[in-house]
């Protein structure tokens, strides 16, 4: 018969105890990924997510114009992307990050448009004259596939 090493014992009751630990973190990792993404998914669908999209959407689109618009004003064309605008403060880069802008070849026109509000794509309805004055040409607007 053998003597059962206590140390050996230990060192197996920790063993057994880590095991237990990373199996709950992993657990609880798990949880909390899960059940952010079905918060993420309900909040997308919400009336308050439309809403906030639309929002976001109408000022990041109004600064984007006048952002672009500026730049006209100062150097004679449009911008042959949206990095090449100067004095852009910290907010309107949220803002510019969540357009599309397609210049005319010429730089005397361009196509911009909102492709994140909030969370989603915003369904945004402006009136032809808000484009009246600016460079904004629809045709210019590229076909997506």
């Amino acid at each position: 018969m053998s003597a059962t090493n206590p140390e050996s014992e230990r060192n197996r009751t920790a063993a057994n105890r880590r095991g237990l630990i990373i199996a709950a973190v992993i657990a609880v990792v798990l949880a909390l990924y899960i059940g952010g993404f079905l918060l993420f998914r309900s909040l997308a669908k919400s009336s308050f997510s439309q809403n906030a999209d639309q929002m976001f959407g109408d000022q990041h689109l109004k600064t984007a114009v006048a952002l672009i618009e500026l730049h006209k004003v100062r150097y004679g064309t449009y911008p042959d992307s949206l990095r090449d605008l100067t004095f852009v403060g910290d907010w309107d880069r949220g803002a510019l990050m969540n357009v599309r802008y397609v210049p005319g070849p010429d730089r005397m026109h361009y196509f911009v448009e909102v492709q994140r509000g909030w969370i989603g794509k915003p369904n945004l309805q402006l009136p032809d004259s808000f484009w009246v004055g600016t460079g904004y040409s629809a045709s210019l607007k590229p076909v997506d596939r």
